[in-house]
């Protein structure tokens, strides 16, 4: 396959006639986004951006990849449900870092008055690099895991057949065929319809929260379509509709415009500047409801850099996961070097 790129990207005449089939096919399955320009306007998309080719992953490497999530799943939750590791693993953060600090207090809040929420839904994405050693050999290395507003999983679904038809074009059909089909916007619907189930309402929604601008709403829309295939209900609010047209019942039920709330996903809330006060308010009054939230702030917090860095410490990650020794050897497999930035201060965690 590297051949295979070297081939295309040397040959200007061959790159001439595949981009514009790869582009027109990538409109064709819906690979958009709105544009920059007019990110607002229902008549003017573009494709999202894409490789031509696909990139050629190691099935041993694959097949980890696979593997390892369940196990990092099961941390993130361990996690999660842990107060005393996040406390003592994000004190040094919330000293400097205002957004972490405002997580935080609302994380706080809400366990001092008692959860109201029992169903709890994560969806996480691992992100990785192939470490390319001196002896030719190759290695699965997690840069991130996120924990809220995993993306693209609508437009990555519909991918695979892109790259299939390119490769065909080509003259690769064999090369073609190895690529596996793809569906993550059926199982991210999966896991959100299975948590309304659990929710126990048949009246509730599901409510997505998103940005003002939103450019990337297809991805949403892919998801959005299960649901509405399972006859379950969507709204699309901001946080500050929440705000304005929010409340808690004394059951701590959620209601936003006369709908109960039985899942909400977050599609935003991830960034400082996705929070204004009303925005703070809004997110408090989620936390403190029943409705489960994917993910619930406690999960968000579990995604930080820093709780990573705290788990490549020796010992932690074989506390956390006592009674699990074989999901702890496999995830410490797949760490890289983090380090703090305390060596700019002269601290002891920082390391070059």
């Amino acid at each position: 396959m590297a051949e295979l790129w070297a081939d295309v990207y040397d040959n200007a005449e061959l790159l001439e006639e595949i981009a514009p089939l790869a582009i027109d096919t990538a409109l064709l399955h819906g690979i958009v986004m709105r544009t920059k320009d007019s990110p607002n306007s229902s008549d003017v998309v573009n494709f999202a951006p894409f490789a031509l080719l696909p990139s050629p992953v190691p099935r041993a490497l694959f097949e980890q990849a696979k593997s390892v999530q369940e196990d990092f799943n099961l941390l993130v939750d361990r996690l999660s449900q842990n107060p005393s590791f996040l406390e003592k693993t994000l004190s040094s953060t919330i000293k400097v870092d205002d957004f972490i600090e405002r997580l935080f207090k609302i994380y706080r809040h809400v366990l001092h008055e008692g959860l109201a929420q029992d169903v709890f839904l994560g969806i996480n994405r691992s992100d990785y690099m192939f470490d390319c050693r001196s002896d030719g050999t190759t290695a699965l290395k997690q840069i991130e895991i996120n924990t809220i507003a995993a993306s693209f999983g609508g437009l990555s679904s519909r991918t695979p057949e892109m790259h299939q038809l390119v490769l065909k074009a080509l003259g690769k059909p064999e090369e073609a065929g190895k690529i596996l089909s793809n569906n993550p916007s059926l199982g991210i619907a999966q896991g959100i319809a299975k948590a309304w189930e659990l929710y126990g309402s048949q009246r509730a929604v599901v409510m997505f929260l998103v940005e003002n601008v939103q450019r990337n709403i297809f991805d949403h829309r892919y998801i959005e379509n299960e649901l509405w295939n399972r006859n379950i209900k969507v709204i699309r609010r901001r946080l500050t509709d929440v705000y304005e047209r929010g409340s808690l019942d004394e059951k701590k039920c959620l209601y936003v415009d006369g709908y109960e709330v039985a899942v909400a996903y977050f599609r935003t809330g991830y960034m400082p500047q996705d929070y204004s006060e009303k925005a703070w308010d809004a997110r408090l009054m989620m936390e403190r409801s029943r409705a489960v939230k994917c993910p619930d702030i406690a999960t968000q917090l579990v995604g930080t850099k820093k709780v990573q860095q705290e788990l490549s410490r020796p010992l932690v990650l074989e506390k956390i996961l006592a009674d699990q020794p074989e999901a702890v050897s496999r995830i410490r497999e797949t760490f890289a070097g983090l380090y703090s930035l305390d060596i700019v201060r002269g601290g002891p965690d920082g390391k070059i």
